[in-house]
């Protein structure tokens, strides 16, 4: 069985690193923060996401130019993301690179100036990357079923912010963000590469040692659970679109495997789940189907998507809703209990194969757990799942009356 048995140390200023030690030629770094769009205030949707752009905008000794060109100019490649949770900035680089990529993330961590300018001219990209969101339903959709489901909390945000809210930024509000969430206790280094421990260790304290421990620990505002509802909108699409979900365990919710494995088997990226299995390729009702479970601190959701015709709407919400009776009424086979298990298993080891993967999950799992479970450790946990454990999640998870749906209706 593959192990990755990652070396995990800290800085002096508590920021968290886990290395995974290979004989790769190129080498992935990443900076993990828990900064992303939950932890805006009211006057700031949408700011973490202008942060990540930001940060590349300029620093004391750099200008935006300088920033982009420096590790592309030897091949590397420098990008940023922003969830509802975390905030990560990584680089990707042959492995004789360390101290470019390691000096220059920590310069753009630490030392971004954001100067009015730059901000001014990234606003326009980021208005056009709103509209460009906008004209696709098959994502706009999601964000909007969890803005009716988190109403009234962060996580029912759009990570993107709205036009509105985009002009109101300023370089000032930019500082304040990073400044009380930017510090060492509340990121992670993650690092895949060949390279010595030792002088890892060195580098990594002389690039980002300047971070401050400590700062202003990120706030949560608690989920306050909405009543199942039915929404219809028309949209001037190609195809009608359809959510359908409601509430699901945390992330430190110890049934959160349980929840993996049972919506990998309802509508997971395999062919052979139930949901393709129904909706594809019995009755060709769509051509996109898919089944997700999003976890947060201290809630989650689950959610089914299906892109189709108007005149195949009911009949494949009347699919969906008989497949989630089934799993409620009906302990699954033990066979094909045991198949899901190998086949959520299989996706995990697919994702170990994947070094920049193994990088971004070292980081989500220091920063949320503070340990990384063993494959093993993860395999064992899968195949302790019992039908029975299965059966009673879906009738708490999928209850007809806590299901919520939203359909975008083609015009």
């Amino acid at each position: 069985m593959l192990e990755i048995n990652p070396i995990l140390f800290s800085l002096s200023n508590g920021i968290r690193v886990a290395f995974v030690k290979n004989d790769a030629f190129v080498a992935h770094l990443g900076v993990m923060i828990l900064a992303g769009s939950r932890f805006e205030n009211e006057d700031e949707v949408g700011l973490a996401h202008f942060v990540e752009h930001c940060i590349f905008k300029g620093t004391e000794k750099r200008k935006a130019f300088d920033i982009y060109t420096e590790l592309d100019s030897v091949g590397g490649e420098l990008n940023a993301y922003t969830n509802k949770e975390e905030l990560c900035v990584h680089a990707s680089f042959r492995k004789n690179y360390l101290s470019v990529a390691t000096e220059l993330l920590g310069d753009i961590v630490q030392n971004s100036n954001f100067p009015i300018k730059e901000i001014e001219k990234e606003k326009k990209v980021v208005k056009d990357e709103i509209i460009s969101y906008l004209d696709a339903p098959s994502e706009r959709i999601h964000d909007d079923f969890e803005s009716y489901l988190f109403k009234n909390n962060p996580l029912g945000n759009n990570i993107l912010g709205t036009k509105k809210s985009l002009k109101s930024f300023t370089p000032e509000m930019l500082e304040s963000y990073t400044s009380r969430l930017f510090f060492g206790e509340n990121m992670v280094i993650s690092v895949v590469g060949d390279f010595n421990e030792s002088d890892l260790k060195k580098q990594l304290e002389s690039d980002f040692g300047g971070l401050p421990k400590t700062g202003v620990a990120p706030k949560e505002i608690p989920v306050q659970k909405v009543k199942g509802f039915k929404k219809k909108e028309k949209k001037s699409n190609y195809q009608s679109h359809i959510v359908s979900g409601a509430y699901a365990p945390s992330y430190n919710d110890k049934r959160r495997s349980a929840m993996t494995l049972m919506v990998n088997y309802l509508g997971g990226p395999a062919l052979n789940s139930r949901l393709a299995l129904s909706l594809r390729e019995k009755h060709g009702y769509a051509y996109n189907v898919e089944a997700s479970y999003t976890a947060y601190s201290e809630s989650g959701y689950w959610s089914v998507y299906v892109g189709t015709e108007n005149k195949n709407i009911d009949k494949s919400v009347n699919l969906i809703a008989k497949e989630l009776k089934l799993l409620r009424t009906k302990l699954i086979d033990p066979v094909a209990l045991e198949h899901a298990k190998e086949q959520l298993k299989g996706h995990i080891a697919l994702s170990l194969d994947s070094n920049l993967e193994v990088m971004f999950n070292l980081a989500k799992n220091i920063l949320i757990f503070n340990r990384v479970d063993s494959v093993k450790e993860i395999y064992d946990q899968i195949d302790q799942i019992t039908a029975n454990d299965i059966q009673s999640l879906a009738q708490e998870v999928f209850a007809e009356e806590l299901i919520s749906s939203l359909i975008y209706i083609q015009d």
